[in-house]
């Protein structure tokens, strides 16, 4: 048995066409806020991970593409072979000045021990930049960078030059700040404190924990 406020509501609820049939519904759906555990599992299922490797791409594919834009155009076969003699010739002197201020042996090594090892490493890398210069294809031409690096050894040289003369202290402590702070462009305060940090820990390591006989000022 039904009352006249079930009729009307049924009659509310029944919807008619022009041609006296029921209608369709229509029915929208209306969009719901997802809680944060199911916006968890659409960013970890495999649209969200394709979505982020693509976008990661892309990103990547970008910045190859600027540093291609703005790299110097490859070294040629005269220019590997320049490199590996200028490094060969780098080692050679090195090699030289470091017998001179004396090598000494392994259980008693002298000033010159370590700046050998150094060159004779430098002369075996340019044997092999020799040995792969005909396949090589990574180099580049010489920039503003590569003079950076050539004063970066300069001064490697200027070191071993003079530490005969005046002790190892002064030497370091320049050749570190020059590194931080031309070549690594940090800022001054940083770079004055990495030189004394550097050469301090230098002296504690080599002439008061091994007692090498380096040419030192204290």
């Amino acid at each position: 048995m039904t009352g006249p406020l079930d009729e009307a509501d049924r009659g509310a609820s029944r919807v008619t066409d022009t041609t006296g049939g029921p209608a369709k519904a229509d029915v929208t759906p209306t969009p719901t806020t997802r809680t944060a555990a199911e916006q968890r599992q659409a960013a970890e299922s495999p649209a969200g991970e394709t979505l982020v490797g693509t976008s990661l791409g892309e990103a990547v594919a970008a910045v190859e593409e600027a540093e291609e834009e703005y790299r110097p155009p490859p070294i040629g076969l005269a220019g590997r072979l320049v490199t590996a003699v200028a490094v060969f010739l780098l080692g050679v002197a090195m090699l030289i000045g470091s017998v001179s201020l004396g090598v000494g042996t392994a259980s008693a090594p002298s000033s010159g021990m370590w700046p050998m090892l150094v060159s004779v490493v430098l002369v075996v890398l340019s044997a092999a930049l020799v040995a792969m210069a005909p396949k090589a294809t990574d180099g580049e031409r010489f920039s503003r960078t590569a003079l950076l690096v050539l004063a970066g050894l300069a001064t490697m040289v200027g070191f071993v030059a003079v530490i005969e003369t005046i002790g190892f202290e002064i030497p370091a402590a320049l050749l570190t700040f020059v590194w931080v702070r031309f070549l690594g462009r940090e800022s001054w305060r940083t770079s004055i404190i990495t030189s004394i940090a550097v050469t301090v820990a230098f002296y504690l390591i080599f002439v008061v924990a091994l007692s090498v006989p380096i040419p030192h000022l204290f």
